[in-house]
C-alpha cells in the first residue's frame, strides 16, 4: 500500500522517444480492413541467417549445445531463448470490448492488435493465442502447458466470472507473472485518474466516498485495487443492487466484495448509493440518469467508462455539476485507456524477472501514470497522452522497484 496517494515526485527518463507524429485525418471502414489484411504481426529473425555457417549454429548441430545447457540449468533459459522477453495474449473471444461473445476467430485481430500495442509502447514482442473452448479447466490446463513457450501471460477478454478462477489458478500454478488486462488496466488507469481527479477538486483521495456501478472484471479490480491505495468508503453496485454482507445470489467474488467494501451497510440500488458520494466509477456497460449526479457530494467526480455509449453522457454530467469527468472514450477528454498502463506493467515484471504481478506493484504502476501528466493536473487533464515519450519506461520503473521490495523480484 502506498504511504500517500499523492503522485511520486518522479521525472521522465532523459532517453525519450521521439514525439508522436501530426494527427492525420479520419479514417473509413476500407481503411481499417486495409490496414488489417494479413494481420498485424510478423517474426523477424535477431541473428543472420545468410549461409551454412549461420545454419549451423541457429539449427543443428550447433542447437544441440543451447540445449543441453538449458537442460542442466532450466535458468537458462531466459538468457538464451526469447521467453524471457515475450508475453502470450490469450483469450477465448467471451467478453470482446463492445462486441461480447463473438468466438475465438473473430476476437484474433483485437488480440493481434494488443500485441502491436506491446512492441510500440514497451519494445515487448508477444503472440496473440485464441483458443477454441470455454470450458475453465481446458483454459487453465492449456495455457498451464504452453506457459514455458513464454516470459509472462496477458488474459484477454475473458467473461466474468470465469475470468477470476482462470487468472487465479494461473497465478498459482505459475512462475511468471499473468495478468488479466480488462481487470487490472483499467484498474491501474483509474486509480492514477483518480488520484489526479481528486487532486483537481483539493479532496483527500482517501476520504472520498466512492461508488464503482458494475460487479465484472473490471468493477471488481477498480475496487480491489482502491482498496489496496487505501479508500476507505467504497460500495459496489451490480445489476440487482449494492452489495451487501448476506445478500442472497451472488457468487463468491461478489461476496468477498461485499465483506471487504460497503462500510456504512447500505442497502438498495444505485441512487442510495451514489447519494452524498463524491465519486462515481461505471463499468456497467448500463445507463444511468444524469440527475443522480445532482445527489452527489459537491464538486463529483464521474468516470463513465462503458464503451461506446458512457453510462453518462459527458455534457450530462457536467451540466448537473460534475467538476472532473472521465470515459472510456478517445474523442472525450481523460480516457481512461488501458495502453497507459499494461506495457509498462508487462515490461518492468519481465525487466526483473518477477514471477507474479502483485497488487502492490500494480498501484506503483498507477503513481507512475499519475505523476507523468505534464504540469499540474486539471479538469480536463487528469491522464497522460499515451504518448508521452518514456511513459511505458516510467511505468516499468515503477513496477520493478515495488516488485523488488514485495520479494517477488529476484535481482
Amino acid at each position: 500500500m502506498l504511504t500517500t496517494l499523492d503522485c511520486p515526485d518522479t521525472t521522465l527518463p532523459t532517453q525519450m522517444t521521439p514525439p508522436p507524429p501530426a494527427p492525420r485525418p479520419g479514417f473509413t471502414e476500407q481503411d481499417v480492413l486495409d490496414a488489417h489484411r494479413g494481420g498485424k504481426l510478423s517474426v523477424e529473425l535477431r541473428s543472420p541467417l545468410v549461409d551454412k555457417r549461420d545454419l549451423s549454429m541457429m539449427y543443428t548441430p550447433g542447437v544441440a549445445g543451447v540445449s543441453s545447457l538449458i537442460a542442466r540449468d532450466p535458468a537458462a533459459a531466459r538468457e538464451y531463448t526469447w521467453a524471457s522477453r515475450v508475453v502470450a495474449v490469450i483469450s477465448d473471444g467471451t467478453a470482446v470490448l463492445g462486441q461480447g461473445d463473438i468466438g475465438p476467430k473473430a476476437s484474433l485481430p483485437g488480440m493481434e492488435g494488443k500485441s502491436a500495442l506491446m512492441r510500440s509502447f514497451a519494445g515487448l514482442d508477444s503472440v496473440p493465442i485464441v483458443l477454441g473452448t470455454k470450458d475453465t479447466d481446458e483454459i487453465v490446463a492449456a495455457v498451464t502447458a504452453m506457459a514455458p513457450s513464454f516470459g509472462a501471460i496477458n488474459l484477454e477478454d475473458i467473461s466474468a466470472p470465469r475470468c477470476f478462477e482462470v487468472e487465479e489458478r494461473l497465478v498459482e500454478a505459475l512462475d511468471i507473472p499473468v495478468m488479466h488486462d480488462d481487470q487490472h488496466g483499467t484498474a491501474v488507469v483509474v486509480l492514477a485518474a483518480l488520484m489526479n481527479a481528486a487532486s483537481v477538486i483539493q479532496r483527500v483521495m482517501v476520504d472520498l466516498r466512492v461508488v464503482v456501478s458494475g460487479a465484472g472484471a473490471a468493477g471488481i479490480a477498480c475496487a480491489k485495487i482502491l482498496l489496496a491505495a487505501g479508500v476507505r468508503d467504497l460500495v459496489v453496485v451490480d445489476s440487482k443492487g449494492i452489495l451487501s454482507a448476506g445478500r442472497s445470489g451472488m457468487h463468491a467474488v461478489k461476496e468477498q466484495m461485499a465483506a471487504a467494501t460497503n462500510p456504512r451497510g447500505l442497502e438498495g440500488d444505485l441512487s442510495v448509493a451514489m447519494a452524498g458520494a463524491d465519486v462515481f466509477i461505471g463499468v456497467s456497460g448500463g445507463s444511468v440518469d444524469p440527475a443522480l449526479v445532482r445527489t452527489m457530494g459537491p464538486q463529483p467526480i464521474i468516470f463513465a467508462l462503458a464503451n461506446p455509449t458512457p453510462e453518462i453522457h459527458p455534457d450530462d454530467a457536467r451540466a448537473n455539476g460534475a467538476a472532473v469527468v472521465a470515459t472510456g472514450r478517445s474523442d472525450f477528454a481523460n480516457q481512461i485507456n488501458n495502453v497507459l498502463a499494461f506495457p509498462g506493467i508487462f515490461l518492468g515484471a519481465l525487466d526483473c524477472g518477477a514471477s507474479r504481478i502483485t497488487e502492490g506493484m500494480k498501484v506503483a504502476a498507477a503513481g507512475a501514470i499519475c505523476a507523468a501528466v505534464p504540469g499540474r493536473a486539471d479538469a480536463g487533464h487528469i491522464v497522460p497522452d499515451p504518448f508521452t515519450p518514456g511513459l511505458a519506461r516510467m511505468v516499468a520503473d515503477a513496477v520493478m522497484a515495488a516488485a523488488t521490495a514485495e520479494g517477488v523480484c529476484p535481482r
